[in-house]
């Protein structure tokens, strides 16, 4: 029988209620711009959608015309509570979210199991991502927000050198204060300079400009990369 790993902050960072989801996910995406073709890989925000929907439909929104070639998702993030050796895997067969069940890729998964990165640098995490890179048919998506918990002008400044040195493939110029998302955000610029790829950015805010206080902010910045 196949497993099914259930929503974590189903009903916390987003609507439990189907139609709710898909109300609020349509209407960030139709204000998002859509200029620039679909990128091979996006770096968007994984916060709660009142605080940083709008600016990852930023990046969401240029897949709107690849709804028919992109068939598997690779996505990778930070592990936010625990320190480990190696790769976090889904060990489930499908991910539940309030839209339906949505299946995983086992044989990636699989493609991956041997690798030991953990807390590994840029090279290595840019191994993870060749590994799996393929095609038009696979999309990579980074998964990080930027700066944290400090006052909005603050945070505007340190969001604005991390999204620079971004945009300059610069990974060595990222550290913990930066990005959450620091290591998987610095193995994809490490494959991109590689592979003589650019990254624009797309919208970069806070949550001060969303939904939040701004005496203590969470950066956010989307990202594509062709």
């Amino acid at each position: 029988m196949p497993s099914v790993r259930q929503p974590a902050v189903a009903g916390m960072f987003y609507p439990d209620d189907p139609r709710e989801l898909r109300g609020m996910v349509s209407q960030y995406l139709a204000a998002a711009e859509t200029a620039g073709g679909v990128p091979k890989a996006i770096i968007a925000p994984h916060a709660g959608y009142i605080y940083s929907g709008p600016v990852a439909a930023s990046a969401y929104a240029l897949l709107k015309a690849a709804r028919g070639a992109i068939s598997r998702v690779m996505l990778l993030g930070p592990a936010h509570r625990v320190a480990f050796s190696g790769l976090a895997l889904p060990s489930s067969d499908f991910f539940a979210t309030p839209l339906g069940d949505v299946p995983i890729d086992r044989e990636a998964v699989a493609a991956l199991k041997n690798l030991p990165q953990g807390d590994a640098s840029a090279a290595q995490v840019g191994e993870v991502l060749e590994r799996l890179w393929g095609g038009p048919e696979t999309l990579i998506v980074i998964s990080s927000d930027l700066s944290h918990y400090h006052d909005y002008q603050t945070a505007r400044r340190m969001d604005a050198a991390t999204s620079r040195a971004i945009e300059s493939l610069r990974f060595e110029d990222l550290d913990f204060d930066a990005a959450c998302g620091r290591v998987p955000v610095s193995g994809l610029l490490y494959v991109a300079r590689q592979r003589g790829l650019s990254i624009r950015t797309l919208d970069l805010r806070n949550s001060g400009d969303t939904a939040g206080p701004r005496d203590q902010v969470v950066g956010y910045g989307a990202y594509a990369i062709n």
